[in-house]
């Protein structure tokens, strides 16, 4: 049972709050959300190995945050797990650079209370885009099945977004006014207890660089017996796809593939995994076809057939011992 917010009001002694950042030549966006940060006790930001001045925006913006600098880019997943492990506070809001929280982040706040009781996992906020409208399909989303995967990588639910999997996969008809059970809060701005992420074994590294790792540590939480929520009291204007556009289109098809794959792999019955693995091969072959009627898209053409050839030799995903050998050295700035 999950009791209203009011009934965690027992808990009298004051928990504290970390706000964990990973950043990726970020310079601006990191910048501007530590500017409209306020209320966390620690703040932690790791960095990928940035070319920008991101590491010198940090220390501008927010001089008593806790900065972990690697040498080389190892990953979302891995910099989350470096970010609360250098935390002292129970709860861990993980934010993106590019997501500015619209009030202060307390342990009072709705998110936190929230987070606080313990048949609760992951607590997803409100997602604001520029524009000032709720990032529906973003915000909120439910555990992706075979066949939402499959039509996904088949580009199905971008050719015919109404049908009924991919409505349901983007909660199509979610109430985001309301603060209710969800499968998926987005990885963007969700907070957590730092017992629930050690009791998960942190965030899966096998995720290389990024994409669906936040999606399995929801998952699994909700397989351990966790029930996810949504909590519209606290909300981020999201600008969204910050540093994922700065990446180049052969290394988004690979690293979107791979996390795909990996992730089918991991939750999936090897039948199951092997028809997603069919659909992403029939998929980027129908896109470098369509690609070949134009010599302007002549790069996207070599991208998809580089993408299909990497899944049918299966070079595509980095195995978790390459994972763990990746960028090992950082620098820990106080």
């Amino acid at each position: 049972m999950v009791f209203p917010l009011d009934r965690v009001a027992w808990e009298k002694d004051r928990v504290s709050v970390a706000a964990v950042f990973v950043t990726h030549n970020s310079a601006a966006a990191i910048a501007e959300c530590l500017a409209h940060l306020k209320g966390p006790d620690e703040i932690v930001v790791v960095d990928n190995a940035s070319r920008d001045h991101t590491l010198e925006a940090v220390r501008h913006a927010a001089p008593q945050a806790a900065l972990i600098a690697n040498e080389r880019n190892r990953g979302f997943a891995a910099a989350v797990n470096q970010g609360v492990n250098a935390c002292r506070s129970e709860l861990i809001l993980l934010i993106n650079p590019d997501a500015a929280p619209t009030g202060p982040i307390t342990s009072s706040g709705p998110l936190a209370q929230r987070a606080r009781q313990s048949e609760i996992g992951v607590v997803g906020g409100k997602l604001i885009g520029v524009d000032g409208c709720v990032q529906a399909g973003f915000t909120v989303r439910a555990f992706p099945t075979r066949l939402v995967l499959a039509l996904e990588a088949l580009g199905m639910n971008r050719i015919w977004p109404s049908n009924g999997a991919n409505r349901r996969y983007r909660m199509r008809d979610f109430d985001y006014n309301r603060s209710q059970e969800c499968e998926q809060p987005a990885g963007a701005f969700m907070m957590f207890r730092r017992s629930l992420f050690d009791e998960l074994g942190g965030f899966d590294e096998r995720f290389y660089p990024v994409w669906f790792e936040d999606v399995d540590f929801c998952l699994r939480a909700t397989k351990t017996g966790y029930r996810n929520w949504y909590e519209p009291g606290s909300a981020a204007v999201h600008e969204g796809g910050h540093s994922v556009n700065r990446v180049t289109l052969p290394e988004r098809q690979k690293y979107w593939y791979g996390s795909l794959l990996s992730f089918a792999k991991k939750h999936f019955d090897p039948y199951s995994a092997g028809c997603i693995q069919a659909s992403s091969v029939i998929g980027l072959a129908l896109r470098g076809i369509a690609s070949s009627f134009s010599a302007r898209r002549r790069p996207e053409r070599q991208a998809y057939f580089q993408a299909m050839r990497m899944i049918l030799t299966g070079s595509i995903a980095n195995s978790p011992s390459q994972q763990s050998e990746k960028g090992k050295k950082q620098t820990f700035i106080a």
